[in-house]
């Protein structure tokens, strides 16, 4: 049964088929099942006016019958303890589900590349599986799961860096308010973009110097071979087949490999190429080292190659201090971001852990800058302090942090 359904009425667990009237310009690609309070918040900032509901593939919650001597004013409470409950910070079993989802990930990830190498890969189901997975983390464990994307391990770059791409695309997207089927579709796509390099030669993909023109040109075929492998291990939708085929094209037409320009690019390959830039300046690599969130975003904005709308609104999504951000505070407290604060984007919460001043680590505490007489000096790289972050992170911060 097909309903009209007001932006205002509209709730998680219904199926849109179409938007029917909009005051702005966002495109819904395709049909789907509303997740989350925070897709409808971002279709009604787009100028999303009225949707059209399939009710009979609409997965909504029972409702108790309503009293009618039931007063006003407690449905309105249960709304506010609901928000209250979506919005409150990251706490340590979530932090854990995350972690535990993350390091599957990065076994899944590993062993395909193993299997892809020795010629055993027959489809692409662990990857479908994975990228709905993190996607599945993105909507219920967002913030754990970006805390996770920041704490990297330069040994584990590569494995890592399409992970961690795919899930920033998932969050991006879903900020943008695309569908689920849609952010799925993109996950796998980013989570798939690189796989081309696995069939590089060692000494190419390795490579931790200066490329010669000759390898950087066998170092570009990675784009076009991985295109032709996910082609031969089953179907594959067009929009990640995009990602994989165009993330290194660029706006001004100086990317590869066929060099298109602007909108020839797809929506979902620019937002890939934000991302993997993204991750890649805010990851140690073996030949160069990682710049903090802050400088990273100012440099997206400074990039004439990478689509600057996406780009602005990529750092709307994220905030000034995105999640999982190493920051140094004005009382000389060190911290890791583990909440935006949409209304005071500058004070977000803060899990502090280590005193810049004694030189040695505190008990964790959970802080709302917008509450405390502090604030954010500066992004700081952990190597600055000599922090092992991803080790102290998995063995000390994850138990101490508050439940």
């Amino acid at each position: 049964m097909l309903e009209r359904v007001p932006i205002d009425e509209l709730q998680p667990g219904m199926y849109v088929n179409q938007v029917l009237e909009q005051k702005g310009a966002l495109k819904m690609r395709s049909k789907g099942l509303v997740k989350t309070q925070n897709i409808i918040d971002t279709l009604k900032v787009k100028g999303i006016l009225v949707v059209e509901v399939d009710m009979s593939k609409s997965k909504l919650p029972k409702q108790e019958p309503i009293i009618e001597t039931t007063p006003v004013e407690e449905p309105e409470e249960t709304a506010k303890e609901q928000t209250k409950k979506v919005s409150t910070p990251v706490g340590r079993e979530a932090i854990n589900d995350a972690n535990d989802l993350y390091e599957s990930a990065v076994n899944i990830q590993s062993n395909f590349l193993k299997a892809l190498k020795s010629g055993a890969v027959k489809d692409l189901s662990p990857m479908e599986s994975l990228s709905q997975s993190l996607i599945e983390s993105v909507f219920d464990n967002k913030d754990a799961l970006s805390c996770l994307t920041m704490i990297k391990d330069t040994d584990q770059y590569l494995l890592e860096h399409s992970i961690n791409c795919s899930v920033l695309g998932g969050i991006f997207c879903e900020y943008l308010g695309y569908d689920i089927d849609t952010i799925e579709q993109v996950s796998l796509g980013i989570l798939l973009m690189d796989i081309g390099m696995s069939s590089l030669p060692d000494e190419i993909r390795d490579n931790t110097g200066v490329f010669s023109s000759s390898d950087w040109e066998v170092m570009k075929t990675h784009v076009e071979i991985g295109v032709d492998l996910v082609e031969q291990f089953g179907d594959i939708s067009d929009l990640s087949l995009s990602i994989i085929a165009q993330h290194h094209e660029r706006m001004d037409g100086m990317g590869y490999p066929k060099g298109l320009v602007g909108e020839e690019i797809s929506e979902f390959a620019r937002i890939a190429a934000i991302v993997d830039a993204y991750d890649a300046m805010t990851s140690n690599r073996r030949y160069k080292d990682s710049i903090t969130p802050t400088q990273a975003l100012k440099r997206l904005t400074t990039s004439e190659n990478l689509d600057q709308d996406l780009v602005k609104q990529f750092i709307q999504c994220i905030g000034v201090h995105p999640v999982g951000s190493l920051v140094r505070l004005k009382s000389g407290k060190l911290g890791i971001v583990s909440k935006l604060n949409p209304k005071d984007p500058v004070s977000p919460h803060v899990m502090t852990f280590y005193s810049v001043t004694s030189q040695h680590f505190n008990e964790v505490k959970r802080i709302d800058l917008s509450l405390y007489d502090d604030e954010i000096v500066s992004g700081v790289r952990p190597e600055e302090f000599s922090l092992n972050l991803p080790k102290f992170f998995k063995d000390v911060f994850i138990n101490q942090m508050p439940l």
